[in-house]
């Protein structure tokens, strides 16, 4: 009997993670999960946007206009700065970061600090916007590759049913 053909790719499945990540954020707009992976592909660490540990999901603002502190974005944090920081002091030096939104200007600057050589992405939605330049620019400066995964799929089902298994 032969192997099975149709098996994920290594970047199927850790992007398939960071997408699944991304389903535990409350954000009604933008949903975003990060997967960080070794070069021995292990799993480093993950995480999605929200709101620090602490800060209740149901108090602070999901807005996106208005009053500045009355919206989201002094207090969420990035799926990607929350991988880095889920990672709690690992090593993170020349990890790969899948992540399903092409990462900001704050989160480029922490994906270059924490030595992370590798971005792969799905969306790019933001791109030409000043800080996704900026981002750009900055990765490119500290020699970061980026590239958007181009999937082989359009989807993965998820069956929870044990009889399908």
């Amino acid at each position: 009997m032969a192997k099975r053909s149709d098996y994920i790719s290594w970047d199927e499945y850790f992007m398939g993670i960071a997408v699944l990540s991304s389903y535990r954020s409350k954000d009604p707009n933008t949903r975003v999960g990060a997967c960080i992976v070794n070069g021995k592909n292990r799993i480093m660490s993950m995480g999605y946007n929200g709101f620090p540990m602490g800060c209740s999901d149901d108090v602070f603002p999901w807005d996106r206009d208005g009053n500045a502190v009355d919206t989201k974005y002094p207090y969420v944090c990035h799926a990607e700065l929350n991988a880095i920081l889920n990672a709690r002091g690992k090593n993170l030096e020349g990890c790969k970061i899948y992540v399903a939104l092409f990462p900001c200007n704050e989160c480029a600057k922490a994906i270059i600090q924490c030595g992370i050589s590798e971005i792969i992405y799905l969306s790019d939605k933001y791109d030409g916007t000043p800080m996704n330049v900026a981002s750009k620019r900055m990765l490119d400066a500290a020699g970061v590759k980026y590239h958007k995964m181009e999937p082989k799929r359009e989807n993965i089902v998820i069956n929870f049913n044990s009889d399908k298994i």
